[in-house]
């Protein structure tokens, strides 16, 4: 280790991932993902209220959700662990999946800032009042294609969750089609749970049947997402409305089409993915921040 940096932090997925991209491979030792996280990171989450959460199901599904409390809630008591200061709602799928020693990825984003720090590891503690991760990797991610928005905590009218297996309601459909934020939950088979950002202009994500299409833009080149999608494509997204304050928690299966580039697009789309969707939950009113 230098700098508690992990010498060979990719799974075979990603390396495939970056194969077909086109990615040079990396020399051992020079990606900064650590197995700790660094002070700046550690200083990072607790201005944040929301955190993105994946974690996996029953059944071994990725979930994906946010939640939400205010700054201070996110603490790193230490460079090994962190500590959220709340829980998912009862009607949230993911809330009964936080449990000790099951795998979880957290991602901090500061949509104002468009600073993003991801942070995988596995729960530690789970009490009435939160969580603690004890981190397994703590790693940042480039500020591109982050929708800048200021969020403040806004009064919300609740509405009864809707679970759904059958398609894509209207509403959900909406939803998808107006979103500049979205987060997907990924892992490769007994790798790290892992949680990222994608973001574009409002339609950059294209509603095909129960089928979401979405371009995949130049990043870190690290490809965690890719890989992981190419080794497990069973995946999570959720996406929250500012104005409405709805959530979208979705399962399904993805696949990757590396010749879907696509130069005439602003911003420009290297490939795209696909994620047909299994189930899903809608949550009116449910995302407390607008």
């Amino acid at each position: 280790m230098n700098g508690h940096v992990i010498a060979a932090p990719f799974h075979a997925g990603e390396r495939e991932a970056q194969r077909l991209a086109g990615v040079p491979p990396r020399a051992d030792g020079t990606v900064p993902i650590r197995d700790r996280m660094p002070q700046q990171h550690r200083d990072f989450f607790p201005l944040l209220p929301f955190v993105a959460v994946a974690v996996p199901d029953a059944g071994g599904w990725p979930l994906a959700t946010l939640v939400q409390g205010p700054p201070g809630f996110a603490t790193a008591p230490d460079d090994a662990h962190l500590a959220i200061a709340g829980l998912p709602d009862a009607d949230d799928p993911a809330r009964a999946a936080i449990a000790p020693g099951t795998p979880a990825g957290l991602l901090g984003i500061d949509l104002g800032t468009r600073r993003r720090n991801r942070a995988n590891g596995v729960i530690a503690r789970r009490g009435a009042d939160g969580f603690t991760v004890a981190v397994r990797e703590s790693f940042g991610n480039c500020p591109r294609y982050i929708h800048v928005r200021q969020l403040a905590p806004v009064a919300r009218t609740r509405g009864l969750a809707l679970a759904f297996e059958d398609g894509l309601p209207a509403r959900a459909r909406e939803l998808v089609a107006g979103c500049t934020t979205l987060f997907v939950a990924s892992r490769a088979p007994g790798g790290p749970l892992d949680i990222s950002h994608r973001g574009g202009p409002a339609g950059f994500v294209r509603v095909e049947g129960d089928v979401l299409v979405v371009p995949d833009y130049a990043g870190n080149r690290y490809y965690n997402t890719l890989g992981n999608l190419l080794a497990e494509p069973r995946a999570a997204i959720v996406l929250a409305d500012a104005a409405s304050g709805d959530m979208l928690h979705l399962q399904g299966r993805a696949t990757i089409d590396w010749t879907a580039a696509d130069a005439g697009q602003d911003p420009p789309a290297e490939r795209t993915w696909r994620f047909e969707v299994v189930r899903g939950v809608l949550r009116p009113g449910a995302f407390g921040l607008g």
